[in-house]
């Protein structure tokens, strides 16, 4: 028999099933490859990762062409040879050349309102999802090789690259557009503004960042206008990851259409605007909060992303060791006293604070929240969003409040010395109260509060423990390796080699499922300051914070490096993000 009827024949044959099997299986049962080809491509995967598929091309073991045929069948694709279509413009225009480049696809036509795209992936569903929700149509997969995929985006979005680099020149020439007056003023055509931000480049461009956010586990985007390029950015377990850049020219359509969305005053760009858009993204519930920031370039804006799905309110879930979260337990069921949960912005504050309100949260129990801005909606929890432009105080809230008959009362932050004297006030009347402040670390916050004006014998009076916290990324499970770690990195944990001779460390080799970063999701790292009544004298005494964390060490406090090497050891997370989050005290 010919090779080419040969190969024909073997790919018939792989697409007569359409039972999903293991590829290995498949290629094995069409004579494409044997056993020891299949185990040696296995073992390259184990040791560095990839696709299987890649990993067979590469080692000679399979052609391409027989691999798409073959992983065709097992999606149950077509298979297309885009170098013998000629693909209508229409059928281009339909997905924007920066959506087909960062997917690796390309349309190739449309069947009774579905489009069908080629990609050399059949398994990569996810691409085909996100063009579902950005396209807002049925989408159907078909399979091409990679080189042909890449040589038809070059060659069909080529006038659609020009076009959109000669839209900046366009817009900002525009006589209907934006007309310089002077140094301080400028004339804004709303009606131009509104039709940037219902183009469909625009709408579909915005869709597929915020999908790709909610899918990769996102807190914020960040869109930033520079003077030659439009960054967007998206916060990922606390790190920033840059994503390929959108055309520049994009940004005043860009800032105009998340303003629609969060129903903010498109016109305004000279000061900072904040708003809200409620999302369903893959029939999840999403709030964006925006904040919009005038620059030299035009506006910067920042989406925080709330999703449920990600956050768990529950205490069990936070981080807690279980000594901790009994005693954390003991401290929240309290009827009365102040409970501060301490440190930096984006440190995980607020979702410890929820998370304890949820436990609290029955019927016998009426929790009032004062918050800026709410962050999650709590049934059964009486939430007041704080608005200081017109005059809605925490301070003001916080009398009303007192008024309510509440058990339990949340205050967003203690900023100034009016909310904090009412918090301490709310204590001494039989309310527990629960709020947040800033600071390093627990023995501090209470230099803080002797700072904002706070007489020390009302905190000691109060204060029932001040719990300080950090977040850090957790090593991914799925790629998560032994290593023996440097003199270098065992140092900076301020320990010797001797100290951790008999200990095992783990970090994260990078891997599909964690984007090759090596982590997935993040944890807390807890320093919790019970106040004993040892403790309680040494506040009166207005000592400096020194002291009071040795005292409270020997209290058996554990500090927030403590707490990190323990996550270390049970393999939860690495020395680098230790090191990174914590600073070690005497």
């Amino acid at each position: 028999m010919a090779d080419g009827a040969k190969t024909k024949g073997k790919r018939a044959a792989a697409s007569s099933g359409r039972i999903r099997r293991p590829l290995g299986q498949l290629l094995k049962e069409n004579g494409l490859v044997d056993e020891a080809q299949i185990q040696k491509a296995l073992k390259i995967q184990r040791e560095k990762g990839g696709v299987l598929g890649d990993i067979l091309v590469e080692q000679g073991f399979v052609t391409e062409g027989d691999m798409l045929f073959v992983l065709g069948a097992q999606a149950g694709m077509e298979n297309v040879d885009l170098d013998d279509l000629e693909i209508p413009k229409e059928v281009i225009d339909l997905v924007p050349h920066y959506v087909a480049e960062s997917n690796g696809i390309i349309p190739v036509r449309v069947d009774h309102g579905t489009v069908v795209v080629a990609l050399s992936d059949p398994l990569n569903v996810t691409a085909l999802d996100d063009l579902r929700f950005i396209l807002g149509c049925e989408v159907k997969g078909v399979v091409a090789r990679k080189e042909s995929i890449k040589k038809a985006i070059e060659k069909y979005y080529a006038e659609q690259r020009k076009e959109s680099e000669e839209s900046t020149r366009v817009l900002m020439e525009s006589e209907d557009g934006v007309t310089i007056l002077d140094d301080s003023e400028q004339k804004v055509d709303l009606n131009d503004l509104m039709r940037q931000a219902e183009l469909p480049a625009v709408v579909k461009l915005l869709n597929l960042i915020l999908l790709q956010a909610v899918k990769d586990r996102g807190s914020d985007i960040h869109l930033e206008p520079f003077e030659n390029e439009y960054k967007v950015r998206y916060r990922i377990d606390g790190v920033l990851y840059e994503m390929k850049p959108p055309p520049r020219n994009l940004a005043t359509a860009m800032a105009s259409r998340v303003k629609v969305m969060a129903k903010l005053d498109i016109a305004e760009t000279r000061l900072p605007q904040d708003g809200r858009i409620e999302l369903v993204v893959e029939g999840r519930s999403i709030d964006l909060r925006v904040s919009t920031l005038p620059t030299m370039f035009g506006e910067s804006i920042v989406l925080r992303v709330l999703d449920r799905a990600n956050v768990a309110l529950d205490l069990e879930k936070v981080g807690l060791r279980p000594a901790d979260l009994e005693m954390t337990r003991k401290l929240i069921h309290q009827p009365h006293g102040v409970i501060l949960v301490t440190g930096p912005t984006g440190s995980g504050k607020t979702t410890t604070l929820y998370a304890a309100l949820n436990e609290m949260n029955t019927s016998n129990v009426k929790i009032i929240t004062t918050e800026d801005p709410v962050e999650y909606d709590l049934p059964g929890v009486v939430q007041v969003h704080i608005n200081e432009e017109i005059g809605v105080t925490y301070a003001k809230c916080l009398r009303s409040i007192l008024r309510q008959d509440p058990d339990v009362i949340l205050v967003g932050e203690v900023r100034d010395l009016e909310t904090g004297q009412i918090a301490v006030e709310a204590s001494l009347t039989g309310h527990l109260v629960l709020s947040t402040l800033h600071t390093n670390d627990a023995p501090s916050a209470i230099t803080r509060l002797v700072d904002l004006g706070l007489e020390p014998f009302l905190i000691s009076a109060t204060l029932e423990s001040v719990i300080a916290q950090r977040l850090v990324r957790k090593i991914c499970p799925e790629c998560r390796t032994e290593y023996r770690p440097g003199d270098e990195e065992i140092y900076e944990l301020d320990l010797a080699p001797a100290d951790v001779e008999d200990k095992i460390f783990y970090f994260g080799k990078g891997c599909e499922a964690c984007n090759r970063v090596g982590y997935r999701g993040r944890t807390a790292l807890f320093e919790i300051m019970l106040m004993t009544e040892k403790l309680r004298q040494l506040v009166m005494q207005d000592i400096s914070v020194q002291e009071l964390r040795k005292a409270a060490k020997e209290s058996g406090m554990y500090t927030l490096r403590d707490a990190g090497l323990l996550l270390i050891s049970d393999g939860v997370t690495t020395i680098e993000e230790v090191v990174r989050e914590t600073i070690l005290v005497a």
